[in-house]
């Protein structure tokens, strides 16, 4: 050991150097600010060593740069972010940012076709725009007409069977089938224009407003009545002249605003003469959209009037049939 050095008592040299205020060693320094003694001893515990003045200090956050690599300062921003070459800040990458795109830009296609079904499967099941400006109580009265020709149409039902029955009963079959025969050829006539037909029915008067009511109109009001439970139909022209309506009845658009029916000219106003419940042919005129209003949409107008005897009286001349034969 040189003579620089002191024993301590610890065993370990002391270097050598001016004494440490406070006295001589082992007494503690008087001074408030002092170090503890221990601390100062090589076997009590240390923290981190400190760097050194030449050695560089890593900032937390910051990668430590090598001693022989160059640092670009305009790639770092003020906020100590890196940023690309026009200063600023780079978008930092996210780990799987591309996948969950895609699987954002699919769940958009889905439900956009999701929508669009939707939309084409409410229009599909729309209802009738027709019907649905129509108000409450005509729903309820075209459903109560609906009715009323169900029960007709069973009773008919009823009224052939009953006939069905008598004509196989033993002695009464052959005046049954006689008097069925003529109620036959009674409905018959009157479908087929050859007889005159009365019972309770309506009168539908077209007045001509700034056009002139055309085939087509009168051709609409004829197949709405017929539609309604019309039995029987005759439509007469303001020179008096009678047409009978049947089933192969046509209407054509003549000159000067007048009407062929069947190749008859007739002049304005019309008035079509029909059989039938008065209530449920009125309504079906009268219907959204309808006769009515198409006639009043040209300038035109519609009158009813309600007969408890109607009478047509106007013949068909019968007709001859070339080609259909009964089935026997």
């Amino acid at each position: 050991m040189s003579d620089e050095q002191t024993d301590t008592g610890t065993g370990w040299p002391q270097p050598a150097g001016p004494a440490r205020p406070g006295g001589p060693a082992g007494e503690p320094d008087p001074r408030p600010d002092a170090p503890d003694p221990d601390e100062l001893s090589p076997l009590a515990p240390q923290g981190p060593a400190r760097p050194s003045d030449d050695e560089p200090v890593a900032e937390p956050g910051v990668e430590p740069v090598d001693d022989g690599a160059t640092v670009d300062l305009n790639a770092v921003s003020r906020s100590g972010e890196p940023s690309d070459a026009s200063g600023e800040p780079a978008e930092p990458v996210v780990a799987g940012r591309s996948r969950w795109s895609t699987a954002g830009v699919m769940i958009a296609a889905l439900l956009a076709l999701l929508g669009f079904t939707l939309v084409v499967q409410l229009k599909t099941t729309s209802t009738d725009p027709t019907l649905g400006a129509t108000r409450q109580e005509d729903l309820v009265r075209i459903l109560s007409d609906l009715d009323a020709r169900e029960n007709r149409l069973q009773q008919d039902i009823r009224a052939l069977e009953d006939s069905q029955r008598q004509l196989r009963s033993g002695e009464q079959g052959r005046q049954a089938a006689l008097d069925e025969a003529t109620r036959r050829a009674d409905e018959l006539g009157i479908l087929a224009g050859t007889l005159p037909a009365v019972g309770p029915g309506l009168t539908v008067q077209f007045d001509s407003g700034v056009k002139p009511i055309s085939a087509n109109r009168v051709l609409d009001a004829v197949q709405e009545l017929r539609g309604a439970g019309a039995e029987a139909m005759q439509i007469s022209g303001g020179d008096r002249a009678t047409v009978r309506i049947i089933a192969s009845t046509y209407f054509l658009d003549g000159d000067n605003g007048s009407l062929m029916v069947e190749g008859r000219r007739l002049t304005g106003p019309y008035t079509i003469t029909v059989i039938g419940d008065p209530a449920t042919m009125r309504t079906a005129l009268n219907i959204p959209g309808g006769v009515v209003a198409s006639v009043r949409g040209d300038g035109g107008n519609v009158t009813f009037g309600e007969r408890e005897v109607a009478e047509v009286s106007a013949l068909h001349v019968p007709i001859k049939l070339e080609h259909a034969r009964p089935v026997s």
